[in-house]
């Protein structure tokens, strides 16, 4: 039966961060708001919590997991990043978006992508932030979204209901944007549009659809 925290959406109880993290270094799988949309997240090396969250996406190893940082530093450990990544991303973080990038040696082999890529996050919601400061390392994600919706789920309430005997916590800030992560692949020698999202995708080279 999951846990179910209210956690200020801009000042996060410190009390409630801290149980959350126990929760995470314990093995939990929790349900936490982003800038985009809400999230599913376990600590970076709990191999069965991983699977969990992969059966929680009915996903497989194709489907790449995310590091969500708390910054550029933290994730240029696990991700290769060259000078021209570094500006792209320096200029567009922290915000909605996903970078695929080859992966280093830190990253377990059970995270990587056939490709030897990973994706990476630095969100810019105040609870994502607070639990990867008191986590002090990344935080193993996939965004919320279940197969029988293909949308993300926005509702703390809604997330317990369909996921109540699946998950350990359930951190409820109010709604998220509710609009996936625009993801970028940055792991060859061009930019390439994965999905776009809430961020924007001109600081890429990439033309914006018209709207209709």
């Amino acid at each position: 039966m999951a846990q179910f925290f209210s956690v200020h959406p801009d000042n996060p109880q410190p009390r409630l961060i801290r149980q959350a993290v126990d929760i995470i270094r314990a093995g939990g799988v929790v349900a936490y708001p982003t800038d985009s949309c809400y999230a599913l997240g376990c600590h970076i090396g709990d191999k069965a919590a991983m699977e969990r969250i992969r059966r929680i996406r009915d996903v497989d190893e194709r489907h790449h997991l995310t590091l969500v940082c708390r910054d550029l530093s933290e994730a240029g450990l696990f991700a290769k990043v060259d000078n021209l990544q570094f500006r792209l991303m320096r200029a567009n973080t922290p915000g909605s978006y996903t970078f695929i990038l080859r992966a280093t040696r830190e990253v377990p082999r059970r995270l990587l992508h056939p490709r030897h890529t990973i994706g990476v996050r630095i969100p810019n919601h105040p609870v994502a932030r607070a639990l990867l400061d008191a986590l002090a390392e990344p935080l193993l994600s996939s965004t919320l979204i279940l197969p029988a919706h293909g949308v993300a789920l926005n509702d703390a309430a809604e997330i317990r209901r369909h996921l109540e005997h699946q998950l350990d916590l359930v951190i409820d800030s109010g709604p998220c944007n509710g609009e996936v992560t625009t993801v970028i692949d940055l792991s060859g020698e061009a930019p390439r549009l994965v999905r776009e999202g809430k961020g924007d995708i001109r600081p890429f080279g990439f033309v914006k659809a018209a709207l209709h």
